[in-house]
């Protein structure tokens, strides 16, 4: 029922390759995709600055970043206050990982935007901020535009498949996790590569700039984890991108989060995961530094959703076709604050 259903909505994409030149235009115009929610003056920029206490620990000092997020609160603060204000939630996000942050060409509710489970989630935010899951505005920025895009005050918060490190705590601040996920390589089914091993070794490998999939390259093909001789160098702004170039024979391998490789495969049966995850990451939702209302009210709205199945119920619905529904992602992180 699944594949069936899987084949049907990916009937009409007009191919992988079509839909990431749309992807790659529409990113390109980083569009802003109005709601129906008050314009306010119509700025996407944060509120004034937050309480006291929303910085987060130094990277120099970061032990288990996903532990380090401030405990829940459903105090508001000057970061709150100016959302309410404006009316509306500003979030950065994807819109083409399928699943995740996507536009379905078949869907019979297009004017309804984006779907997946990122946007769920950030629906929610929405919802419980504002009383109104329509008061947001979405604004599609690549992977290496994330932080510059919080950090300029362009978005409220992203909510676009974010791993949580150590690096990025020293610039954003960051929710408790909302996914678990790892690395995993995806290739050809005819590859001869069996995983993150020395089968790499003369490959030709692509990853999103500035994801976690290139630090790691980077870090193992120095430390010697890596072959010295699999060639890294091809960085794309999105991770379908990396799709399209294997499709194409540009690259021999793609290194991505495991969650986004399963659905990049889902959309292309001539490719698969080779091997196992070879790191253990956790998705959060990233926002100012000093925006600790925010970031406690998010964690708040985190633990809501975890407790009364609107996760598991995003889960099942846009996830548990490509993961499974008894994978070690199918439950949520149990959160631990510092």
């Amino acid at each position: 029922m699944h594949a069936r259903r899987l084949r049907a909505s990916l009937k009409g994409w007009g191919g992988v390759g079509a839909m990431a030149v749309v992807c790659v235009l529409a990113v390109a115009f980083a569009l802003l995709l109005p709601h129906t929610q008050p314009r306010g003056d119509g700025s996407t920029g944060v509120g004034g600055p937050g309480v006291a206490d929303g910085r987060q620990a130094k990277a120099e000092t970061c032990e288990n970043p996903q532990d380090q997020s401030l405990p829940p609160s459903g105090a508001e603060g000057d970061t709150i206050a100016a959302v309410k204000q404006r009316g509306y939630v500003s979030v950065g996000v994807d819109q083409n990982s399928y699943r995740w942050g996507y536009r379905d060409p078949n869907s019979a509710a297009q004017d309804v935007g984006l779907e997946g489970f990122d946007i769920d989630l950030a629906r929610r935010i929405a919802q419980e901020l504002l009383g109104d899951p329509d008061r947001i505005r979405f604004k599609a920025i690549p992977t290496n535009q994330r932080i510059p895009a919080i950090r300029s005050g362009q978005v409220d918060m992203v909510v676009r498949t974010m791993t949580i490190t150590c690096s990025r705590l020293e610039e954003v601040a960051f929710s408790a996790p909302y996914f678990l996920t790892g690395q995993q390589v995806l290739a050809p089914n005819s590859s001869p590569v069996t995983g993150y091993d020395d089968t790499l070794a003369g490959k030709r490998i692509c990853s999103a700039a500035g994801s976690t999939a290139y630090d790691n390259l980077a870090a193992d093909r120095k430390s010697g984890k890596l072959p010295a001789s699999a060639d890294i160098s091809t960085t794309v702004p999105n991770q379908l991108d990396c799709l399209v170039r294997l499709q194409l024979g540009e690259v021999d391998a793609v290194v991505t989060d495991g969650a986004l490789a399963a659905s990049q495969a889902a959309q292309d049966p001539t490719v698969e995961l080779k091997g196992d995850r070879f790191t253990t990451e956790y998705y959060g939702v990233a926002m100012k530094k000093d925006a600790g209302d925010l970031v406690r009210r998010v964690n708040r709205i985190l633990a809501d959703y975890r407790s009364d199945g609107g996760w598991k119920a995003s889960y099942d619905k846009w996830l548990s076709p490509t993961l499974g529904r008894d994978s070690e992602s199918a439950t949520p992180p149990a959160p631990r604050y510092r």
